[in-house]
């Protein structure tokens, strides 16, 4: 084994996180889901969304950000729901979109190991700048530019996080 890799279970199962689940994280989750399929793992890789609040739930993707993503050739889909204390035992890495929705899982897991599931998407992306900020920001109540800047810093990021779990460089 290489220094910085680590075994990695198959599948590998990511989970999204973003506020309510209409935005980003589905985005996120559907560019993954794309990826994945284009590159002939669906069977490697398992991607889900959630968000940490409530008020969403049952929801599907906000129109603005399903358009953004068809016209690209993205479909997002599901309907939100919350992140779940199941889901830290279920998922290999819950990536969050932004620091607040991070410190949100942070409180809610249970003890190191859940912990250590915990990371930005934009982690991920070669090009992002860790003192630049690594969030995603919220495209909800900003105008539809908003949803083209986060599909392509998402996208960005996914690139990035596809080739690390390739390559079984995960933290």
């Amino acid at each position: 084994m290489h220094p910085g890799r680590v075994r990695l279970p198959v599948p590998v199962r990511v989970l999204f996180v973003c506020l309510g689940n209409i935005c980003r994280s589905p985005t996120a989750e559907g560019v993954m889901r794309t990826l994945v399929a284009e590159a002939g793992l669906a069977e490697r890789i398992v991607v889900a969304s959630a968000g940490t609040g409530a008020w969403h739930v049952g929801s599907p993707p906000d129109a603005r950000a399903a358009a953004t993503a068809r016209a690209r050739g993205v479909t997002l889909d599901g309907s939100a729901r919350l992140v779940t204390r199941e889901d830290f035992e279920q998922f290999d890495m819950l990536l969050a979109m932004d620091a607040q929705n991070a410190r949100a899982l942070m409180s809610a897991a249970s003890g190191d190991r859940q912990r250590s599931k915990i990371h930005l998407l934009r982690e991920f992306d070669p090009a992002a700048a860790p003192d630049g900020g690594l969030d995603v920001p919220d495209p909800y109540y900003g105008g539809d530019g908003g949803f083209d800047a986060v599909f392509d810093l998402v996208q960005a990021a996914c690139v990035g996080l596809l080739a690390r779990i390739r390559a079984g460089e995960l933290p």
